[in-house]
């Protein structure tokens, strides 16, 4: 059966491709070690739009791992391949996901309220994955936290920092003396590993 409605045209980019969205906002607060790379979650606080919930508790819940997940694909989560084609990052003892202590230390979830939905069952919208963006939040305030921490030390500007924020670039982020003696790539240098 199809959801009324639904009609989008790929040709013409018209239409409606999905019958309602779910929108979401979170601003977390993380504290890096400059030394090793290391960082924790110290605060995110987040409030999603879920329409008139049907059950707040498996709502809440699926924002969590929702979030938790998407936390793990922008911080932890990284795939390395040698330059042959074989994935090193195989099983846990090389592929990092989130555990409980990656959890933020406080994590506030909130439901937006008096958003309600008619084009569902009793003005709800479904959630899953939605919150997976969410913690895109993380992502940035590492960013930001290493901007604070480069100019501390009279580095300004911008820089690259791509995701997952792992320890490793993190502290290859934080400019200092001793990140300073790597030497930059060259020649016919064949890498360990190609990022993806």
């Amino acid at each position: 059966m199809l959801t009324p409605d639904i009609n989008y045209s790929w040709e013409n980019n018209s239409g409606m491709p999905f019958n309602y969205f779910t929108f979401g906002a979170a601003c977390s607060e993380v504290e890096i070690d400059c030394l090793t790379g290391d960082h924790q979650v110290l605060r995110t606080d987040i409030v999603m739009d879920v329409g008139s919930s049907l059950n707040p508790a498996i709502d809440i819940g699926q924002i969590e791992g929702g979030f938790i997940q998407g936390y793990g694909l922008f911080t932890l989560e990284e795939l390395r391949f040698s330059p042959d084609g074989f994935l090193h990052t195989r099983g846990p003892g090389a592929y990092k996901i989130p555990a409980f202590g990656d959890i933020p230390t406080e994590m506030n979830v909130s439901l937006l309220r008096g958003s309600l939905n008619d084009r569902a069952v009793y003005s709800s919208k479904a959630i899953g994955e939605p919150p997976l963006f969410l913690a895109s939040s993380v992502f940035y305030a590492i960013k930001y936290a290493i901007y604070s921490a480069r100019a501390d030390v009279g580095t300004q500007g911008t820089f690259r920092l791509d995701s997952p924020a792992t320890a490793e670039r993190i502290r290859m982020a934080c400019v200092d003396r001793f990140t300073q003696q790597f030497p930059t790539v060259s020649g016919d240098f064949k890498p360990w590993f190609v990022p993806v």
